[in-house]
């Protein structure tokens, strides 16, 4: 089963993990994405993360199909905080389970990959100096409905 989901409180990752499985895979897979101390050579406290929350549910959501389809199971998983986050939370949860481990892999890492291009999920970072900055993204290219498989 897929599940798609931005919170605003921290992510179980044994939850995230738990939503995936069979008895015929060989494989699970668990991605945890966390916030790193550092930023661009700049000490960094925490991150904030903004975001559209419906559409980014819809993205989230139409990413993990996608990943689905790559897999040839729904046994697809995850969740992306919004929020403000301390160094060493986990912003983000991916979880990954199939019959062998290369498409496993390859599943996780075609999530995470198309999150950063695609996801609208904004991020300040909080540098050690008091200081604060809105990252800069990429800007998606338009999605279309025959995008969305």
């Amino acid at each position: 089963m897929i599940r798609a989901d931005v919170v605003r409180g921290p992510i179980d990752t044994a939850e995230v993990l738990a939503g995936v499985g069979d008895a015929g895979d060989g494989a699970a897979l668990l991605f945890v994405g966390t916030v790193r101390n550092h930023a661009g050579g700049r000490p960094v406290d925490g991150i904030t993360y903004d975001a559209y929350e419906a559409m980014a549910r819809e993205v989230l959501r139409a990413i993990a199909g996608e990943a689905a389809e790559i897999l040839g199971t729904e046994r697809v998983a995850v969740v992306h905080r919004i929020g403000t986050l301390k160094v060493g939370e986990v912003s983000v949860a991916i979880a990954v389970s199939s019959p062998h481990r290369a498409e496993a892999y390859e599943a996780s890492r075609y999530v995470i990959e198309e999150i950063k291009k695609r996801l609208p999920v904004w991020k300040k970072e909080h540098y050690s100096s008091g200081e604060e900055a809105w990252v800069g993204g990429a800007v998606p290219a338009p999605v279309g409905p025959a995008d969305h498989r």
